[in-house]
């Protein structure tokens, strides 16, 4: 995760010694992600055919979120749908417009991920679309988050053909930062 020890960690461990939890910790600081702390999809938690993490230690939160569907996600909160795109929960007042998301493009191999390009605006899918031009189409009730009810375009190659859940998936087992061959079949996002 984070490198070195910083006021938050420090934060962290005397809140979680204090018996109290890592919610308490400074929403204002800054949440950056490194390449580091993007890992094969199997190592994190499916949910309705996408992937969740937190770089915060906020997982069950990220989760409970993920699982209602509705309502806001917490600081530090990951979101992978294919292994070479990123959405981020970064601290409050990081983009409004975005909802205080960070889109990350990777590149990713057997020893890693490295990060192309990330932003609030910047960063377009390797589909040809831009990630907050069609993040912003999902209703408020999501923040964000894009599913097929949820008010955002489908996911459509250059050659006009639409992404089907079945393409998906074979992109997810294909995680080349995967130990095992594939990534587990998920289930797919309700219609």
């Amino acid at each position: 995760m984070f490198r070195g020890i910083t006021k938050r960690t420090v934060l962290m461990g005397f809140l979680i010694l204090g018996g109290f939890s890592n919610l308490a910790v400074n929403a204002n600081e800054q949440v950056i992600a490194e390449a580091e702390d993007f890992k094969c999809l199997t190592e994190m938690t499916p949910v309705r055919g996408f992937f969740v993490d937190n770089l915060l230690g906020n997982l069950a939160e990220t989760v409970a979120a993920a699982e209602q569907e509705k309502g806001v996600y917490p600081v530090g909160s990951v979101i992978q749908l294919i292994p070479t795109e990123v959405m981020v929960k970064r601290e409050a007042g990081y983009n409004q417009v975005t909802k205080d998301w960070e889109f990350i493009e990777l590149a990713v191999n057997e020893q890693g991920s490295a990060i192309k390009v990330r932003g609030a605006f910047e960063v377009v899918n390797q589909f040809g679309g831009n990630c907050f031009a069609c993040h912003i189409k999902a209703k408020p009730e999501f923040d964000m988050i894009c599913e097929q009810t949820h008010g955002c375009d489908p996911i459509v190659l250059p050659n006009g053909v639409t992404v089907s859940q079945e393409m998906i998936k074979g992109m997810q087992k294909q995680d080349p930062r995967c130990k095992t061959p594939e990534v587990a079949l998920l289930q797919s996002p309700s219609e």
